[in-house]
């Protein structure tokens, strides 16, 4: 499913996020991502979803090389993907219904399957009854909710989160989780980022430690 091959990501000035990363996520795994900040966690997950491309080494997603990959198949690559991002990325001038419908609209889906999917979506966090309200009217686990919905919509095999739950208290902290959690029981991959150790705690799984850029020895076992 997820497969990195001695990577190396290295920006212009010189400066490398990743040296020499290699592991394997198999098909419907629940994997974390921990690390300081600046350990390159983000840009581990902008490799999977083909945000960025690694300097060298491969990052095979669903057997695709991210490295070599046409950048009109991108799309398409990304449509199995849904991302969480740490700054949320909502659209403030849309409300909730509008802003999960986006993905399924560039993805060219039918209104009304597409209506159906969003619905689901929403209800499947916690949020069908506020589908008319602005993100600005939701609390910040609400947004958080909000950006699992909209990344969910398209029904995608593998799940990817930035520090979902970094600016959340243990109450909304453990509902975002218990939502990963159904996601997993249902065979979705997940891989989450993360530098909060209650979360580990509350569900142990197989945890990928990076420091400057590199994998910890052990950290996938």
């Amino acid at each position: 499913m997820i497969r990195f091959g001695q990577v190396y990501k290295r920006y212009p000035g010189g400066h490398e996020a990743l040296q020499d990363v290699s592991f394997d996520i198999a098909k419907g795994e629940m994997v974390y991502l921990t690390g300081h900040s600046g350990a390159g966690k983000s840009t581990l997950l902008k490799l999977v979803a083909a945000i960025e491309r690694p300097t060298s080494g491969s990052v095979l997603i669903n057997g695709q090389n991210i490295r070599s990959i046409k950048r009109e198949a991108i799309p398409a690559l990304r449509r199995n993907i849904g991302l969480i991002f740490q700054d949320h990325k909502l659209l403030f001038d849309r409300n909730a219904f509008d802003n999960v419908m986006l993905p399924l609209q560039i993805s060219g889906f039918d209104h009304r399957e597409a209506a159906k999917r969003v619905r689901a979506a929403l209800d499947k966090v916690g949020l069908l009854t506020r589908e008319k309200a602005n993100p600005i009217a939701l609390s910040g686990g609400e947004q958080q909710r909000l950006c699992i919905a909209r990344a969910i919509v398209t029904r995608p095999d593998i799940l990817l989160a930035d520090e979902p739950t970094g600016n959340l208290d243990a109450e909304y902290s453990s509902e975002i989780l218990n939502i990963f959690k159904s996601f997993h029981q249902v065979g979705v991959t997940l891989l989450i980022s993360t530098h909060d150790q209650s979360v580990l705690q509350r569900f142990p799984v197989r945890a990928l430690h990076l420091d400057h850029g590199m994998l910890q020895q052990g950290s996938t076992t």
